[in-house]
């Protein structure tokens, strides 16, 4: 999800849903040591809550990183251990660590030490073609070992040569039994599995053996599922939220954000392109959102312009013969 969870849509992700937990793009522990740290980890009291995820595999500075995290509001830190991509392998961090659970558990062992919110490990159920339930088995086994209590578990292979990140994130073969067995064997830990899932039917139908599920771009391009969520899963009182209100707290977010950042409201509104996904009109209404000729117009004025194309759009498809 690096690119795609910045700060604008966790905070458009949490008008959706009060409760979800929310993770950030995976922040590489150089971007930390060596980089602008606020721009990484600036983010609105919002959206809580939310964890940090960090990319790394030298114990000292995923510690030093983890304390940053924790001093910055996080309420959790996440460990990649999951991400296949090249560029990710050649900095020795992601699912290759898999192959390394003593790494891992060092890693985990560190930042443990130096917070007290909770260290949770993100990976897969194996890396390249092997599939060896005794492998993840001990990976969670040391990693456990180590203070982590809670496992996100992408539930495919990472195969680390020959398939780019979007081909592992559909090629190798989703495994659930795998997951579910994990939680059989270590009951005392706590299981959210991710991969595949795309209805709240399937969330709940997985929410009968495990702890918890992640979505990712499914949740991306479809936003507005999330609004069930916190009825659904909650149990909370219906909040009455509207694409509509969405849209308009958005617009003052935007505002908000150009008036204290300079941020233009384009690279806000990008996150919110799914927010009328199977709606008649949403493709105008997108195109509007994205045609930066009215970047220089304000957000406001943008919203009603696709309001306007929106609704010509939904008129003439009324207005057709049948």
């Amino acid at each position: 999800m690096m690119g795609w969870t910045d700060r604008h849509c966790r905070y458009f992700h949490r008008l959706l849903s009060r409760n979800t937990l929310l993770y950030t793009e995976m922040v590489t522990t150089g971007a930390l040591v060596h980089g602008d740290v606020a721009r990484h980890l600036r983010f609105n009291e919002e959206q809580h809550p939310v964890a940090l995820q960090l990319g790394g595999s030298e114990p000292a500075d995923l510690a030093h990183c983890a304390k940053l995290g924790e001093q910055w509001g996080y309420d959790e830190i996440n460990l990649n251990c999951g991400c296949p991509s090249e560029r990710v392998q050649r900095g020795a961090f992601g699912a290759c660590l898999m192959a390394e659970p003593q790494l891992v558990a060092a890693c985990v062992k560190a930042m443990v030490a130096v917070v007290s919110v909770p260290v949770t490990v993100k990976h897969r159920i194996g890396i390249d073609r092997t599939e060896s339930y005794d492998f993840v088995r001990e990976f969670v086994g040391q990693v456990s070992e180590a203070g982590c209590k809670v496992f996100i578990v992408h539930a495919r292979n990472a195969w680390l040569k020959g398939l780019s990140p979007k081909q592992n994130r559909d090629v190798p073969p989703l495994r659930y039994d795998t997951v579910h067995r994990l939680k059989t064997d270590f009951p005392h830990l706590t299981f959210v599995i991710n991969g595949g899932i795309a209805t709240s039917q399937q969330m709940a139908d997985q929410l009968l053996a495990l702890d918890g599920v992640m979505l990712g771009r499914e949740a991306y391009h479809n936003p507005w599922m999330l609004a069930s969520w916190d009825h659904d899963f909650y149990g909370d009182a219906t909040t009455g939220v509207t694409r509509e209100s969405v849209e308009e707290q958005m617009v003052l977010y935007m505002t908000r954000e150009a008036t204290r950042y300079g941020t233009p409201w384009s690279t806000i509104a990008r996150h919110m392109l799914g927010l009328r996904h199977g709606l008649p009109g949403a493709r105008h209404w997108r195109q509007v959102w994205s045609d930066h000729r009215l970047r220089d117009e304000s957000p406001f004025t943008v919203m009603q312009n696709a309001h306007a194309a929106n609704q010509a759009t939904t008129r003439s498809a009324q207005a057709a013969p049948a």
